[in-house]
């Protein structure tokens, strides 16, 4: 039985899209997944070196490039590896196959006497003919990638070695950061922009702006305000002293004591997206014990929230802008996580051709999710196009943590019964929250913040979220565990106090802390070991398997009892529910402050690319999920976005990193499964089940600061 074919080689069919040969030995690979600091490059390269034998020196990636790579939509989703990855192997097979043919004709042998190494198939004879060579004959512009070359042979097979990532010594000694980039005549450019994302400026004074020191123009469309100059120094100094020349609107923002109370009160949509009406739900905290065919059980409903989060990222956002010599064209560079839906919006706001634009991907310092490197685009090309100049555009650390998207905040509501054995019924989810994608190219206009100060509010996207099974708000909100009854109700909120889209895993990092958390007071509630009562109820043998792995790893079976400040906690889930099993054991201490001591990782992510960059992949999403539940949560008044700095939005210092261990389970006959944000959910559940097993009392909204922790205990008292 064939596999199917994936999306991506369906919509670009020709095998030259996706690979070329030069006279120098080398294999050009084309591919729409790009560098974000994930170790995707090492994982298509090693790919390529694995399917067509060629040393990883000889191979030359060009990735995210609108001019030349194929369109394989966002770099998101955990889904580099599981699609793109799986779309080159294709290809690489195909070509394989299709040059075997044609290199054992010529060299008059069979395919299985053929060995493959340095992009040269070699003879029995001794005899060799190079990839380039063969494509004279097996041209691939007419080589498609259709059903009818499905069959693909095994033979030969190339020795298969593991590459470093290309990326790191440029990104170490040298240019190797789109902030590098130096062009001729390059101007710098600071937008300016008030303290919030719903301000407006007041009494702008022009004049003023123009005899700050470091500005030589000043670029101004209704409410966008460019500083541009030659000394970038200057020109961050006089970005600076700008904002004190202009007078902001307040902005409508609603501001709540809790999520909770923020949340609930906001105007919503609501809908049943699974199941159907399980019975009267229990108000929150409320505990009660019936009968029922399991035998005695018990009733539980219980809250819990995480607040808006931003993306933190230490490099700031960056674009560069070339316009052509004549202006009618534009090529831009972008650490964007979709070049072609960004170029789609360019053209869309600057009524331009596709084909007048490109975009080429450069790496930014990382990227997990929908942060201000798309804007920072618009920015630039907007004063490219509208000036006619080179220029590179930097957003400041303010704007980082006050204009780029963040991640919606949610209010999950969990209620359900468990008998004395275990057993689980009568399971209900309520989710309060805000979309969780506002990317370009998704809704109904341009998702470009500084196309809405030049051309109009009037113009912004409607809301709308991801539905199930993908699911944004939702995703994760399917319980892994057998249970009698489901129904999950969405209370979808369209506005939002600050600007938000997709953030590292979208609201599974919510939904598994609040159903992990959950099975950990279910299992309170009968006596029960959390362990074994996840063992008992997981529908999946491979779920299974990464908890008991981690619980051996983390000495599970030696935790002691609750409330000596020392506290193992567990927890588990499968990323989208269909992508990698992770489990997370993670032991915390508890004194003034908590601190993370280990953390235990088990994930199965099926078949397994480039081990290094999956590992490198868990302990990042590890990391910032404790850092995300442990110190951050955006702030605001009536008249800013508070959390505008270091100070004020901190994050895990290097010296709170936890010792980590990381156990893989490879699955090598399967399916590669995406992996990139399995951590996130899990360690968030994890530390909360841990300090509730250090300090004997539930702790069930985020961030878990010792300001926060104190106040809990206060009000159990």
């Amino acid at each position: 039985m064939s596999t199917p074919l994936p999306t991506s080689v369906l919509s670009h069919p020709v095998a030259s899209q996706w690979i070329n040969f030069n006279p120098k030995a080398e294999v050009i690979v084309f591919s729409g997944k790009v560098e974000l600091g994930q170790g995707i490059s090492a994982a298509l390269i090693q790919t390529v070196c694995w399917e067509l034998g060629f040393g990883s020196e000889q191979v030359v990636l060009i990735a995210g490039d609108t001019g030349q790579s194929p369109d394989e939509g966002y770099t998101a989703g955990s889904q580099s590896v599981e699609v793109g990855v799986a779309a080159l192997k294709h290809v690489c097979r195909l070509i394989r196959s299709e040059y075997a043919r044609v290199a054992a004709k010529t060299l008059n042998c069979s395919t299985s006497e053929l060995t493959l190494s340095n992009g040269e198939f070699k003879s029995a004879s001794g005899q060799r003919l190079s990839f380039h060579q063969i494509s004279a004959d097996a041209n691939l512009q007419n080589l498609r990638l259709d059903d009818s070359n499905l069959k693909i042979l095994d033979h030969p097979l190339p020795e298969r070695i593991d590459v470093d990532r290309i990326d790191l010594l440029k990104k170490f000694t040298s240019a190797g950061y789109i902030h590098d980039i130096d062009l001729p005549e390059l101007w710098h450019a600071r937008i300016v922009r008030g303290p919030h994302p719903h301000c407006r400026p007041q009494n702008l004074n022009h004049q003023a702006l123009e005899s700050l020191v470091g500005v030589d123009k000043v670029f101004v469309k209704n409410d966008f305000i460019a500083l541009i100059g030659k000394d970038e120094e200057q020109l961050i100094q006089a970005q600076i002293k700008a904002q004190k020349e202009i007078t902001w609107t307040k902005p409508p923002a609603l501001v709540y004591d809790s999520v909770e109370e923020l949340l609930i009160h906001q105007n919503k949509h609501s809908t049943v997206v699974v199941g159907e009406g399980i019975g009267e739900v229990k108000r929150e905290g409320q505990e009660s014990e019936s009968s029922d065919k399991h035998g005695s059980s018990k009733s539980l409903t219980q809250r819990y929230s995480r607040p808006y989060i931003a993306h933190a990222s230490i490099g700031l956002a960056c674009a560069v802008a070339q316009p052509s010599s004549d202006g009618t064209h534009l090529t831009l560079w972008s650490h964007s996580q979709g070049v072609f839906k960004l170029r789609e919006q360019i053209c869309k706001a600057l009524d331009l051709d596709p084909k007048q634009v490109r975009i080429k991907h450069s790496p930014g310092a990382g990227c997990y999710g929908h942060n201000g490197a798309d804007d920072v685009v618009f920015d630039a090309a907007f004063i490219a196009h509208s000036l006619n100049i080179t220029v590179r555009v930097v957003w400041s650390r303010a704007d980082e943590l006050t204009h780029s998207p963040m991640g919606s905040a949610s209010l999950v509501e969990l209620s359900a019964k468990i008998s004395n054995l275990g057993e689980i019924s009568n399971w209900n989810a309520q989710v309060w929250s805000n979309t969780h994608l506002s990317r370009p190219g998704w809704g109904d206009g341009v998702q470009l913040m500084g196309y809405w100060s030049a051309f109009g509010d009037a113009l912004k996207p409607t809301p709308k979220d991801v539905p199930l099974p993908t699911g944004g708000g939702l995703r994760n909100i399917i319980p892994p565990y057998n249970m009698d009854a489901l129904r999950v109700e969405h209370h979808f909120i369209a506005q939002s106090p600050v600007r938000v889209s997709a953030l590292r895993s979208l609201g599974a990092h919510a939904n598994v802390f609040a159903i992990e958390s959950f099975m950990d007071e279910l299992a309170e509630q009968i006596q029960m070991d959390p362990v074994k009562l996840r063992l008992k109820n997981l529908k999946s043998d491979r779920a299974k398997a990464v908890v008991q792995k981690v619980s051996e790893m983390s000495n599970w079976n030696t935790r002691g009892d609750a409330g000596n400040s020392i506290g193992l906690g567990l927890a588990y889930s499968q990323y989208k529910n269909h992508a990698g099993h992770c489990a997370i054991a993670i032991l915390v201490e508890v004194s003034h402050k908590v601190s993370v001591q280990k953390v235990w990782a088990c994930v199965d992510a099926g078949a397994v690319v480039h081990k290094d960059g999956l590992l490198n992949q868990i302990e990042g999403g590890i990391i910032q999920s404790l850092s995300w539940t442990l110190k951050e949560s955006v702030r605001w008044d009536t008249h800013a976005v508070t959390s505008a700095d270091w100070e004020s939005y901190p994050i895990l210092g290097f010296d709170e990193i936890p010792e980590i261990h990381i156990e893989l389970i490879e699955n090598t006959g399967d399916m590669s499964l995406g992996a990139g944000e399995v951590a996130a959910g899990p360690t968030a559940a994890a530390l909360s089940n841990a300090l509730s097993h250090a300090l004997g009392i539930r702790f069930r909204n985020m961030p878990f600061t010792i300001e926060n922790i104190t106040q809990t205990i206060e009000n159990t008292m």
